[in-house]
């Protein structure tokens, strides 16, 4: 299981740090990404850590979000600025071998078949 906080609702421009923490044992070949769902949309790849220790981001987020985790490669963290009313969602943390390869959290069926998802936290952006 993970665990998602950090989530609020925030002015657009503002920005928020997401946080997501396993409670139990993380197996090392599973890497940790960050995915969105909006209210009537598909759920879509925001951002990971990769494989070989690279990041990669969703196009609408690139340069304003930053993925990162801490040395033990446990807790996995979102940084995002320059907030704006489409970025208002519920933001999930998941965890797969799968978000180790290259490139898969661009991929519009990112979120398919991942093994451990959170329970999520609501970020809302708005005015």
């Amino acid at each position: 299981q993970l665990r998602e906080s950090g989530g609020g609702s925030v002015p657009p421009g503002s920005s928020l740090r997401l946080s997501c923490a396993p409670s139990g044992y993380m197996y090392s070949t599973y890497c940790m990404g960050w995915f969105r769902q909006a209210v009537g949309k598909e759920r879509e790849g925001v951002a990971a850590v990769e494989g070989d220790g690279s990041t990669s981001y969703g196009d609408s987020v690139k340069g304003r979000f930053t993925v990162s985790q801490d040395n033990d490669k446990n807790t996995l963290f979102l940084q995002m600025n320059s907030l704006k009313p489409e970025d208002t969602a519920m933001y999930y943390c998941a965890a797969d071998p799968l978000l180790c390869l290259e490139g898969w959290v661009r991929r519009e069926d990112a979120a398919k078949d991942l093994d451990t998802w959170g329970q999520g936290t609501l970020v809302t952006v708005s005015s």
